[in-house]
């Protein structure tokens, strides 16, 4: 008995020595099964290992070898290959398989480069159902912050081949960037997407990049400090969760279930929707209960079906017969929910729908749909509703303190750990979150982009930034606008910072929507500065590009950069205004004439500059006759 024990402890040694030794390397999360390596470029493999231990990459019949230094560290640099695959790659005793050689990407921003082709479904569901090619990779970095050093490894992340179920998850803008460059290129695309919604230009930045602004500086030192971090985020939900529940407890609809089917509801007050019930009650922080009856025929009861209540603001909690088919709890996402079969019945029915709103106006959001689909018959939902206020709460939702947006953070976690990795260049989909501050953008800007290129030790790195979108009401008059003056910021660093482009979407937004659906567009044009900039394609990769002004009387003549004055002929120019002595813009008449646009206003005699398209939401339809818009500028 005691010998069989002996043996039974001696084989569990044996194999955990066996364990150890065949455990000694250890690669970071970028290299990996799958990943697509950067072709015509030194490659760097590295990882970890004991002090001093021999290390041997074998690639494409050729072997490699180095030692670790005596903290571990350990890394080989692969000579330049060309395109191909998949191929196999073995690090002692790792073996790494189905690796392509292409081009590599790195995808960065906020929101909208982070929003997922789930999102994106109503505009590209054929897309999401048809994905399967394995030439386009993605490798998404965990979201992450980290004050108080720069990382050196992800917590996470794997390399993914595009197919039905893998591709929801990708960025959209991304996908459809790489989707073009694969087809126009024939290689195999990668992905590395590392981005964060609403984070702010400072937090993608290192500390020396922030020694021009010392408020950053202060405050990502600040936020070293694990105590503050704990108890700012256990006070905020303390709070939170205060908050709501006495609204909980005093929302009456709650208490007597104005979600069910059966309710009396006769006595409720009705609007239309979309809108705003405070355009009805003033304004309150709160909750408020809607129900919408809608008949149906035999043929459509028992069916699964599809209820898109548009955009709500804030959160809400919807039932159908009572049932509950779907939440979301804050204002941004669309509310698309699938309702089971079994929920509908013939005859009536109906939506209920809870809507909590802790600060602004709360609303249905105009020019969204609203509807619910059966066998691909829509029903209007865009109607007279019932309504009846659940609650007034005497104070707003208590605020948060974004901690994850602040300088540095990202950087250190998301940023760092990937400068190893040999990429081909960056695309960039960020600036909303600073438009607060527009003036300072550009110099932000070109100091991440040189500081970028310097830790990937490519000095002509190429960089592509997307200019924000059209967003928000129009105006009637010019108007100052920081969405404008941020664009004019992003505008005058792809001018002036070498092998950069820009990517002008202000005609593929939505006024209502910070998060607008038409991320092919974004995808594409990002592709069109690849190819010409980084490709060195003939092609043209931009709208008309202002480049100069001079006085003529009482008019402006605008010239273009040659090749990119090509324009579009519409039969009135739009989007144009002009400044007179006063200082003051008013709207103007625009005409082409050749490579040349004329702009005046014949109540202003002595001219001074021109702008174009300066708005949140501007209308102007300046654009080359490859349908390339111009971007925003001013003459100043």
């Amino acid at each position: 008995m005691k010998n069989r024990i002996f043996f039974k402890i001696l084989i569990l040694l044996i194999s955990s020595l066996c364990i150890s030794f065949n455990a000694k390397i250890k690669l970071p999360a970028l290299v990996s099964d799958g990943m697509i390596l950067q072709r015509n470029q030194k490659l760097n493999i590295w990882g970890k290992a004991d002090a001093g231990e021999k290390v041997e990459v074998k690639f494409l019949n050729k072997k490699y070898n180095t030692n670790a230094d005596q903290t571990g560290n350990w890394k080989i640099t692969l000579p330049e290959q060309k395109a191909g695959g998949p191929y196999t790659m073995t690090i002692n005793e790792i073996t790494l398989k189905d690796i392509l050689i292409g081009d590599v990407w790195l995808a960065s921003g906020q929101s909208n480069m982070e929003l997922p082709m789930r999102r994106l479904t109503p505009l590209y569901a054929d897309e999401i159902k048809n994905a399967n090619n394995p030439n386009i990779r993605f490798f998404t970095v965990p979201q992450k912050y980290n004050f108080k050093s720069a990382q050196t490894e992800l917590d996470g992340g794997k390399w993914e081949a595009t197919n039905p179920q893998t591709i929801l998850n990708f960025s959209g803008v991304a996908y459809f960037f790489a989707k073009e460059l694969s087809q126009k290129n024939n290689v195999a695309v990668g992905i590395i997407h590392s981005s964060l919604g609403g984070s702010p230009i400072q937090a993608w930045m290192d500390e020396k990049s922030l020694k021009k602004y010392p408020e950053y500086l202060d405050e990502a030192k600040k936020w070293q400090n694990d105590e503050l971090i704990k108890s700012t985020e256990s006070g905020e939900q303390a709070l939170s969760k205060a908050w709501y529940a006495e609204l909980d407890q005093n929302d009456i609809g709650l208490n007597q279930h104005w979600g069910n089917f059966d309710l009396n509801d006769s006595d409720w007050k009705t609007m239309q929707v979309p809108g705003s019930w405070e355009d009805k009650e003033g304004s309150f922080e709160g909750s408020v209960w809607f129900r919408k009856e809608i008949n149906l025929t035999k043929n459509q009861a028992g069916k699964a079906s599809f209820l898109n209540l548009g955009r709500i603001k804030d959160a809400d909690v919807t039932y159908i017969n009572g049932t509950k088919v779907g939440n979301v709890t804050y204002e941004y996402p669309p509310r698309w929910y699938d309702v089971p079969a079994g929920v509908l019945k013939e005859g009536k029915n109906v939506i209920a729908v809870r809507i909590t709103n802790g600060s602004g106006k709360g609303q249905f959001i105009a020019d969204k749909p609203y509807y619910l689909e059966i066998d691909g018959n829509k029903i209007d939902l865009k109607t007279e509703w019932k309504y009846k206020i659940g609650t007034k709460m005497g104070k707003m939702a208590p605020g948060q303190t974004f901690i994850r947006w602040k300088p540095t953070g990202l950087y250190n976690a998301m940023i760092n750990p990937l400068i190893n990795y040999n990429i081909k260049g960056a695309i960039w989909y960020q600036g909303e979150s600073n438009t607060g501050k527009p003036q300072e953008y550009g110099d932000l800007l070109t100091t991440m982009i040189l500081d970028w290129r310097n830790k990937w030790n490519q000095k002509d790195m190429p960089f592509f930034t997307v200019q924000l979108a059209n967003f928000m009401e129009p105006k009637s008059q010019p108007v100052k606008s920081n969405w404008a003056e941020l664009r004019e910021q992003q505008r005058q660093v792809s001018l002036k910072v070498p092998n950069t482009g820009i990517a002008v979407i202000i005609d593929a937004g939505e006024w209502n929507d910070i998060h607008p659906l038409n991320k092919k567009t974004v995808g594409y044009r990002l592709a069109l500065q690849a190819l010409k900039v980084a490709d060195k394609k003939n092609i043209i990769a931009d709208g008309p590009i202002y480049q100069s002004m001079k006085v003529e009387g009482n008019k402006i003549v605008l010239s273009f950069k040659n090749g990119t004055d090509d324009f579009a002929t519409v039969s009135e120019l739009k989007g144009f205004a002009i400044k007179g002595k006063d200082g003051k813009y008013e709207w103007a008449k625009a005409k082409m004439e050749g490579n040349k646009i004329f702009v005046w206003n014949d109540t202003i005699l002595n001219p001074i500059s021109v702008r174009y398209d300066w708005a949140d939401n501007p209308n102007g339809n300046l654009k080359n006759k490859t349908g390339l818009p111009a971007s925003p500028f001013t003459t100043e």
